[in-house]
């Protein structure tokens, strides 16, 4: 009988901390690819056409919310029509929605005290969530106003190699479960998942990634079976 896998989706009791190990992973993935395209290049915001410009490249976004410096706050765009409109805070309401939903303090929160490097985690999670290409972070008169989009011009990089570096970083440099992450990473980018006693196999084309995990769920060892260059 063949076992239907889990799909990856926000369950009942999720903490931020559980999401965050969801999602994320994929969304840091992203954000290497959303380098590629621009390098070093700074973003210019355009509230009033709701895009963002790099040197020549033009791209429709949705406000996620904004940070502000002096007070170090988060405001979510959710709450802040009055500012943005309607149209630019789509996505951020989506977001409301799943915070109420599942009664995630940090989603369904107008307002949180919080540090600049908080804010990429609500970010990049909430990208992540909303199926976005990237995320952005523009600087505007002491605020730092995060957007997220997509575009075709984003080209995706299913390297082996880039998954494994992916998943090492994401769980060395963020507050998370890495188990969780795995599994999680593996099933959003689409490949096999296959879980062992100590130890977790992402399939990707002839190759595999094995993650090695304590019993406490910390990482052990990754390692690349097959092709790395794939």
């Amino acid at each position: 009988m063949k076992v239907i896998e889990k799909p990856v989706t926000i369950e009942e009791d999720d903490s931020f901390k559980v999401i965050l190990s969801k999602y994320g992973a994929l969304a840091l993935d992203r954000q290497e690819n959303l380098s590629e395209l621009i390098g070093e290049t700074v973003g210019q915001l355009d509230i009033e056409k709701g895009t963002i410009t790099f040197d020549e490249i033009v791209i429709p976004v949705q406000i996620l919310g904004f940070f502000s410096q002096d007070l170090n706050q988060w405001s979510w765009a959710w709450d802040c029509e009055e500012i943005f409109g309607e149209n630019l805070i789509k996505s951020s309401k989506q977001i409301k929605t799943i915070g109420d939903e599942f009664d995630i303090i940090e989603f369904k929160s107008p307002v949180l005290q919080t540090d600049f490097n908080a804010c990429h985690t609500l970010a990049m999670t909430a990208s992540s969530i909303l199926n976005m290409d990237a995320y952005y972070a523009v600087s505007e008169d002491g605020i730092e106003i995060f957007v997220a989009f997509k575009s075709d011009l984003i080209k995706e990089n299913n390297s082996v190699k880039k998954f494994r570096d992916t998943f090492y970083t994401f769980q060395k440099n963020f507050k998370i479960y890495p188990r969780i992450a795995f599994e999680s990473y593996t099933k959003l980018k689409g490949y096999g998942f296959k879980p062992h006693d100590d130890f977790d196999l992402a399939k990707i084309g002839e190759s595999r990634v094995m993650a090695g995990f304590t019993e406490r769920g910390n990482v052990t060892r990754i390692l690349i079976f097959g092709d790395d260059e794939r």
